[in-house]
């Protein structure tokens, strides 16, 4: 765990992602914000123990947005404590198990190895329904007088940051990061750097970008992400000024020209989905692959024969041809032939 400010603390679990407990001026009472990836809710439960006293409950969970590692425990956690989830009322189809978000987008420039992983993510979506209750339309979120909270769009429809201006700290959600998040070793090591969040699940970039200038201009003191270390002093606003001023939009990905369109029932279009050239690449590596174990087997099984002549095999793999439909067609090729 790790202060962020005075009554803010930050649990990183599995190294990976963050969890907030805010207490607010009232003395013992205090707020969980996010829940981690499913089956973090013993961490955090025995995490409280220790922040607070032993048996301690918050007077809600409050989610910055609904995907997988923020809402994670989300359940378990309420049920535990008996207390609501609190979301941005956009949030809703997605946490009420009527919609699943837009899928990731596994082809966007500079996705890194978070963008190799989302390949293999399941569709994200919960049932909530009977735990989740949304923010009021004022700016105060419930349960934390003294705060504001914003909604931050363009990585979840409901997204939302939490900022308190008496000392200006601000917990971002993945509007952003604060460490390089297109990097898992980087994520892994915790080493500071404020820069875009989650990519290949961003689904409205313009509204990213948005959303990181809002932020910016905050000015903050002390920030806590979704991912990475907590950015304390004058290094907290400028690394975000300088991520607003030089936002590195992709030149390429299926949400970079046109957005993912959603409404209170759910996505209501997607964009065209982009060449994904990894699967074939990996068919021809595989090929290949195959085609060596089949050469070493066959070599092998020639050395065991006695007698006549052996016969080889020469394995050429990777071949190319056009069908008659203008096709590329891949494959493997054997032609046998005498040791003559």
């Amino acid at each position: 765990m790790e202060k962020v400010a005075h009554g803010v603390t930050q649990l990183t679990i599995q190294r990976f992602v963050n969890v907030y407990f805010v207490e607010p001026d009232t003395a013992g009472k205090w707020v969980l914000i996010d829940t981690g990836l499913p089956g973090s809710a013993k961490t955090i439960i025995a995490a409280a123990d220790e922040l607070f006293y032993p048996g301690s409950h918050p007077e809600a969970i409050l989610l910055t947005h609904g995907h997988m590692d923020h809402a994670g425990s989300a359940q378990e956690l309420a049920e535990h404590w008996k207390v609501p989830i609190i979301v941005h009322p956009a949030e809703l189809p997605f946490l009420t198990g009527k919609a699943v978000y837009p899928p990731a987008d596994p082809t966007v420039e500079n996705g890194g190895s978070l963008a190799f992983v989302s390949r293999f993510f399941p569709p994200q979506s919960f049932q909530l329904t009977d735990y989740v209750q949304t923010l009021p339309e004022d700016s105060e979120p419930p349960f934390m007088p003294g705060w504001q909270w914003l909604h931050v769009p363009g990585h979840a429809p409901g997204q939302v940051a939490f900022f308190h201006p008496s000392d200006k700290t601000l917990l971002g959600a993945d509007a952003f990061a604060t460490a390089n998040h297109e990097s898992v070793p980087s994520l892994l090591l915790q080493k500071p750097q404020i820069s875009v969040a989650g990519s290949p699940f961003n689904y409205d970039w313009e509204a990213v970008h948005a959303s990181v200038v809002e932020l910016a201009n905050l000015e903050p003191q002390a920030i806590g992400c979704g991912h990475g270390p907590v950015i304390k002093g004058p290094e907290a606003a400028a690394g975000l000024t300088a991520l607003a001023r030089n936002f590195p939009t992709p030149k390429h990905g299926r949400y970079v020209s046109e957005p993912a369109r959603i409404d209170a029932d759910g996505v209501q279009y997607l964009p065209p989905v982009p060449q994904d050239k990894l699967p074939q690449q990996a068919a021809i590596v595989g090929a290949a692959t195959v085609a060596l174990i089949v050469t070493a087997a066959v070599l092998m099984n020639n050395k065991k024969k006695s007698g006549s002549k052996p016969a080889y095999t020469n394995v050429q793999h990777g071949f190319t041809r056009l069908t008659q439909t203008g096709r590329e067609e891949r494959g493997v090729k054997e032609i046998e032939y005498d040791e003559e």
